[in-house]
């Protein structure tokens, strides 16, 4: 899969545009025919799913994000990240070794996260802390912006930062675009994913707004989800997402990166993630700067398709475990 490893978000912002969120159209029943027709359309077999797969792993922001996080648990997670494919299968796939994306805990967790990586030997692999009242967002923007700028200063290169659903219910995309500008500012150098939880969102058309008005203000990223709601990624809301990107990319002609989040489990569910990516976004999309899984379990199952593909047998989830 040739890809372009060069390639990062370049995103600066614009000023926001009310004539591109009152355009904004989505006809339903084409998204979700062109999503069910990757999903059941789209097979990778052989070597080159063994390789899509490493691809898969490569691009986990491995997550946790449970009421009950400890320092075992983070520390487990942050040596798992660094090493996330066991060594004879690399050897027998004879491929180099591999990390994940990043991490992502809570802020409470990033110097936790930090002091482990340090101890794995990677002391400059991202740590990803979501922010802002994550999940419901439900904070003053004041504290909001204080709980960025704490993640940051305690070492997180990356913030997941939660948008006004309220707001974009309400249809005040001002104010979504405004507070998304001083999340950004907030953030300083380091990069700025936006969920929009999409499950919260309620249609195609405020979603596809949601992702632009996030992208004026100058995200990064834009992540469907928190994993906390009743709907999370799903591949009909990631392409109007997706699409979005590429409306921003054409119109403006800087990139931003993609991540879908929560109830994404298995390699197969995943390939189609990024078969999606590679049609509608291209090469340029398919490598760790520009696309994100946050995810925690999928790693275990890709591990588990590499390990079939080298000995053909399945071994069971249990001789993967999370350590």
């Amino acid at each position: 899969m040739p890809v372009d490893e060069s390639i990062h978000p370049d995103n600066k912002g614009c000023e926001f545009n009310q004539e591109w969120i009152q355009n904004i159209h989505v006809i339903k029943p084409c998204v979700e025919k062109r999503a069910a027709e990757i999903k059941t359309k789209r097979s990778v077999k052989k070597q080159w799913q063994a390789a899509w797969l490493l691809r898969t792993v490569n691009c986990i922001d491995l997550t946790t994000l449970a009421g009950d996080d400890s320092v075992s648990n983070v520390e487990r997670l942050c040596f798992k990240a660094v090493n996330p494919v066991r060594p004879d299968i690399l050897e027998s796939l004879k491929f180099p070794a591999i990390t994940c994306g990043a991490v992502c805990v809570y802020p409470s967790q990033v110097k936790t996260a930090k002091d482990a990586l340090k101890r794995a030997g990677h002391p400059d692999f991202p740590v990803a802390s979501v922010a802002t009242g994550f999940p419901a967002g439900q904070t003053h923007i004041d504290t909001r912006l204080a709980e960025i700028r704490q993640a940051v200063s305690d070492g997180a290169s990356e913030i997941d930062v939660v948008i006004s659903r309220t707001a974009v219910m309400g249809g005040k995309w001002q104010t979504v675009y405004d507070e998304v500008k001083q999340m950004k500012e907030a953030c300083g150098d380091a990069h700025m994913k936006t969920i929009l939880a999409i499950g919260e969102c309620g249609s195609y058309e405020n979603v596809h707004k949601a992702s632009m008005v996030s992208m004026m203000a100058g995200s990064d990223f834009i992540k469907t989800s928190t994993g906390k709601e009743g709907v999370n990624a799903t591949l009909a809301v990631s392409l109007v997402m997706v699409r979005a990107i590429r409306e921003y990319h054409q119109r403006t002609g800087m990139r931003v990166g993609f991540k879908p989040a929560g109830g994404i489990r298995s390699a197969k569910d995943a390939l189609s993630f990024l078969a999606l990516m590679k049609e509608e976004l291209g090469d340029d999309w398919l490598n760790n700067n520009m696309f994100r899984i946050g995810a925690s379990s999928l790693l275990t199952d890709c591990e588990r398709q590499l390990f079939h593909w080298t000995t053909g047998h399945y071994a069971a989830a249990y001789q993967f475990p999370m350590s």
